[in-house]
């Protein structure tokens, strides 16, 4: 990927695209998506200091996340099929292509669990808080479900480090039973965290529209963080 058609991590800083989101009305977005990350990252950095990605947190992990993306082709699509996608179709062809890229990672969850020698966990709460919410909400408003979508696609690139040094320290993890994590580090071979903050900031949309993504950046850093502190903590997080 060229310098000149890169896009930021939103943190970033790529000079071109940065313009561009400010000048579409993108700068809340791409803020909201740098302090998610921020915040995601430093709960990694906590998970490193007490006792990094066990098997158990890694069965939890797999789980929630095989939940989290079975049929999410679906409200994808609903997003392309909205009234407001009519007239850019470009935006709409990129959800369209999104949506068929990320139906079957569910399955590749489903794997490297199966690789482990482990069985897919029942839905977490706070999965089934996120679907209830989005599953209602996209219908009439899909681009709140485009700000959650923003975030989620630019954690992993956000804690590629953190990553690394939890990989480094579980010696139950092989190339076979972590494709569904390498896969969501997005690099440059799958580079999704990009991508959408690109066809994002390269449309243009209305007032509300813009609001809608900003709603939706921050309801699902909220609703991510409460799924990761699930995996790594278990049910006590839930205990009142």
């Amino acid at each position: 990927m060229s310098e000149a058609n890169r896009t930021p991590t939103a943190d970033g800083s790529n000079g071109n695209i940065e313009k561009q989101g400010v000048e579409g009305g993108m700068a809340p977005i791409l803020q909201l998506v740098a302090a998610a990350q921020r915040r995601f990252r430093s709960e990694l950095v906590k998970l490193l200091e007490d006792g990094g990605l066990t098997r158990e947190r890694y069965v939890r992990y797999l789980s929630m996340q095989y939940h989290m993306t079975k049929g999410v082709q679906r409200p994808f699509l609903t997003i392309a099929a909205h009234p407001d996608l009519s007239r850019r179709r470009e935006l709409r062809k990129f959800i369209c292509n999104f949506a068929n890229e990320e139906e079957f990672h569910y399955a590749v969850a489903a794997r490297d669990l199966e690789q482990l020698g482990e069985k897919i966990l029942p839905i977490p709460f706070d999965v089934e808080l996120w679907w209830a919410y989005f599953d209602k909400i996209v219908v009439d408003r899909p681009f709140v479900r485009l700000g959650a979508t923003a975030v989620l696609e630019n954690l992993g690139p956000g804690s590629r480090e953190e990553v690394a040094a939890l990989f480094g320290r579980a010696n139950y993890l092989t190339p076979k039973n972590t494709v569904f994590l390498r896969i969501h580090q997005h690099d440059e071979t799958i580079p999704h965290g990009d991508q959408i903050i690109a066809a994002l900031s390269s449309t243009r949309f209305d007032a509300q529209h813009y609001a809608d993504l900003r709603e939706g950046a921050q309801k699902g850093t909220i609703l991510y963080l409460r799924m990761a502190a699930w995996a790594f903590y278990g049910d006590a997080v839930y205990e009142l």
